[in-house]
């Protein structure tokens, strides 16, 4: 549907869009494009996100390594991934339009800075001839614009220097993609008021290049068309935008409030899970301690201590950082203490790609410390989602005293999306008395027989003084013993205790038909790309379904049942194929793994091609 502004330009309406900023780390792309994506939110639109950020701390300026992007998709119905093509690119260099221009829409919209692009620009974006003329572009709809010298013009009335303007051009960039998606200025001038509140120049100044930028875009015959993007039936209620890292902290500050305990956090910091850490250190008012500690082992240790002491210990760290935390996980197995652990991962090994996503940690989450030791699996599949997660990580952990160690990735943590706020009446209660008198019968690893948890004996309480530490305990009394029978017991025990909590999750569920020809399972990130997927396939009469895990170990108690009801069974993975290397060994059906190892999520039509193949091949 189309009808005509009041600028006489065309005003059509659209279900859904994709947008993606992109230029030099220090061009303010992650600010503007968050800013795009709350305003979004306010006009009631469904969004994800999906920030991109350079490997390199300080790559040169125009350089291809050095290129930031900020993508969001933003639609008048439900969304489960950033999009798959941006429709329009807002390029503010060379180097950001040859980076991303692969992955724009044929057709599509580029918005690009052309003062930008100069010998010595192009130069370092490893262009031979300037693309804004040699014709190379002629698939897309170019738009160029001079937003250094206009923003430059418009930022006269501010007292700050050339340099300090310049700054300012992302500003001018927002407010032409406001004009092309009939967003108000209002909201963002407003926000500006209270972030540059303290420097009224800075404010003026780039109050002037957001106003610019409209501007020029509702008078300039470049464009004709603006879109229209209209509000999503979302169910009623009040909602936040977070990504994935501040959905995690939240969780935790819910759940160990409604525990009754302090929230003691240790973290060493390592990208991408330091924003938790930074997240949880404001919120002191809700009994939350944040702990910078010198490695990835003392912060273990001192989670596990504050476990020990009566508070919830929760550790977070990234990919290589949850190498060192092993044997102090090792630990908290054996000393039978609560302990979150959050693995918030990115691209490996090693070192790898920090700022890159991937799921290659899962088979180190389950078995990658030494001996026999069991401990909970959970991953979150969605930025909103990590509230819920965190909250039953503290639930499990408190409930059978064993670590539990939760997986996001960085997809996950920085990309963002609207969650509803849930009402605190509606959280269960999760608190666990501790025993505050002695009784003659007291025995620090006699057990609840329904979830094999030993007592949380709090250090200090008289009469209940109790030996801990990292040697094998005996049963019951948790004395140090080396019988072998002992031990073999308290093995045992330990992974009866993990393997009863399947009892205390919901069975697996199947989005589709629970038997057919295809069944496509996921856990982690990759729920959003498959959803999609397979709701695009069985539109199209296919028969596709669809199983999300969100507990890893222990898996639900159906899970090998549903996989027998389909003839073929695909898992798509950020990995070489790790939760289908488990399937298929404890449940022995013929899974077949999709594998991505790019530091990319899965685009949605990766995942419907896969489809097609596999059922043209049933």
């Amino acid at each position: 549907m189309a009808s005509s502004s009041q600028s006489g330009k065309q005003l059509q309406e659209i279900h859904q869009a994709t947008v993606r900023f992109a230029g030099d780390s220090g061009d303010g792309m992650q600010l503007v494009g968050s800013q795009f994506a709350d305003l979004s939110s306010l006009m009631g639109n469904a969004i994800r996100t999906e920030p991109d950020f350079p490997s390199e701390i300080r790559a040169p300026a125009g350089s291809l390594a050095g290129v930031s992007g900020y993508q969001l998709h933003f639609a008048d119905e439900e969304v489960t991934t950033p999009g798959d093509e941006p429709y329009v690119l807002v390029a503010m260099n060379p180097a950001a339009l040859k980076v991303n221009l692969p992955e724009v829409q044929t057709g599509g919209v580029l918005i690009v800075n052309q003062d930008e692009f100069n010998a010595a620009n192009l130069a370092k974006a490893r262009y031979p001839t300037n693309p804004l003329e040699d014709g190379s572009l002629a698939g897309y709809r170019v738009v160029p614009v001079p937003m250094t010298r206009l923003n430059d013009e418009a930022t006269r009335v501010a007292e700050l220097s050339s340099r300090e303007r310049a700054r300012c051009k992302n500003f001018f960039a927002l407010g032409v993609v406001l004009w092309l998606y009939d967003r108000p200025l209002q909201p963002l001038l407003e926000w500006m008021m209270k972030k540059f509140r303290k420097t009224r120049d800075v404010m003026a100044a780039n109050g002037a290049a957001l106003r610019a930028g409209y501007n020029f875009a509702n008078t300039t015959e470049l464009f004709r068309v603006h879109y229209h993007v209209a509000p999503a039936k979302l169910p009623k209620g009040r909602y936040r935008r977070v990504n994935g890292n501040e959905a995690m902290a939240l969780g935790l500050i819910a759940a160990t409030h409604r525990a009754g305990r302090t929230l003691l956090y240790a973290s060493y910091p390592i990208t991408p899970a330091s924003e938790i850490l930074h997240e949880l250190s404001r919120h002191k008012e809700f009994d939350v301690r944040t702990l910078q500690c010198e490695d990835e082992i003392a912060a273990c240790c001192a989670a596990i201590g504050g476990s020990f002491a009566g508070a919830i210990g929760v550790t977070g760290t990234s990919g290589p950082g949850l190498a060192l935390k092993t044997e102090a996980m090792g630990l908290a197995v054996m000393t039978e203490l609560p302990l979150v652990i959050i693995n918030v991962q990115r691209a490996g090994p090693s070192t790898g790609m920090p700022t890159k996503t991937e799921q290659a940690d899962l088979l180190m989450a389950l078995y990658g410390r030494h001996g026999e030791s069991p401990l909970a699996v959970l991953a979150a599949s969605s930025p909103a989602d990590c509230f819920p997660v965190a909250f039953e990580a503290v639930r499990l952990a408190t409930k059978y005293m064993t670590p539990v160690l939760v997986l996001s990735d960085s997809f996950l943590a920085n990309s963002a999306e609207a969650m509803a706020l849930p009402k605190p009446k509606d959280l269960p209660d999760l608190s666990i008395p501790s025993p505050t008198q002695a009784t003659p019968d007291f025995a620090p690893y006699r057990r609840d027989p329904n979830t094999l948890a030993r007592p949380w004996a709090i250090p200090g309480t008289a009469g209940l003084e109790h030996r801990i530490g990292g040697l094998e305990k005996q049963d019951g009394s948790g004395l140090v013993t080396y019988d072998a029978d002992n031990h073999r017991k308290m093995v045992e025990l330990r992974a009866r205790k993990i393997d009863g909590i399947a009892r205390d999750i919901p069975p697996a569920r199947v989005d589709g038909e629970a038997r057919g020809d295809l069944l496509l399972v996921s856990w982690g990130s990759t729920y959003g790309a498959i959803t999609a997927a397979v709701k695009s396939a069985r539109a199209e009469g296919h028969s596709v379904s669809h199983l999300h895990l969100r507990h890893l170990h222990p898996l639900p108690a159906n899970v090998g049942e549903v996989l027998r009801g389909f003839r073929q069974v695909l898992v798509p993975e950020n990995n070489l194929g790790q939760l289908c290397l488990v399937l298929r060994s404890r449940f022995l059906v013929d899974a077949k793994p999709l594998p991505k190892v790019e530091g990319r999520p899965f685009l949605i039509r990766e995942i419907r091609n896969a489809i097609e193949q596999e059922l043209r091949h049933a």
